[in-house]
């Protein structure tokens, strides 16, 4: 896929060849980059509603998801640095953290500019629903003050808990996605 992730999408049985369609069944498994060794989940069975008007089906396993977002996890994906520069774009500073928490404000009279690390904690958890799927992130994400002299120090660390839902369309002819906050 990249170089954090290769697939293997070999054929889990010999293709059933029927007079209107031909069904292949792949394993759909995601590893970290040169690591095989077996993910921590068990592949559910699932079935593929019958629609015989279409051209092409391609269903994706909810295990399919699990695997890659445990062989990003793994490769250490899910952890990034936002630079003062990408802050300083959105105005985020001290003055701004001081504002919601007083020991900020007490700690860094002068304003400075910070930058966040944000890390996954856990490997997040992908659920498929009917229209949409779920992703549940456990992380941690902690602060810095980015002193004159390039120097960093560490405000505060926080955990952090995000749960949301992804839904996809096809608007003219277009993969489309609206991602929704939940809590």
């Amino acid at each position: 896929i990249d170089d954090l992730a290769e697939v293997d999408y070999s054929l889990n049985s010999l293709p059933a060849v029927f007079r209107p369609f031909i069904d292949l069944d792949l394993k759909g498994i995601v590893y970290p980059a040169g690591n095989y060794t077996g993910p921590p989940y068990v592949a559910a069975p699932f079935t593929i509603p019958d629609q015989s008007d279409s051209m092409l089906h391609l269903a994706f396993s909810e295990y399919f998801f699990q695997t890659s977002s445990f062989a990003y996890y793994t490769a250490g994906a899910f952890s990034t640095t936002i630079a003062e520069e990408t802050c300083s774009y959105f105005n985020i500073s001290t003055e701004i953290f001081g504002s919601i928490i007083p020991e900020v404000a007490k700690y860094s009279v002068t304003p400075y500019p910070v930058m966040l690390k944000l890390t996954a904690t856990e490997i997040p958890i992908i659920s498929l629903e009917q229209d949409s799927f779920t992703v549940e992130i456990r992380g941690s994400m902690e602060v810095f003050a980015v002193l004159p002299d390039s120097a960093t120090q560490s405000l505060f660390t926080m955990n952090v808990a995000a749960n949301t839902s992804i839904a996809l369309n096809i608007f003219d002819q277009k993969l489309m996605g609206s991602l929704c906050l939940n809590r």
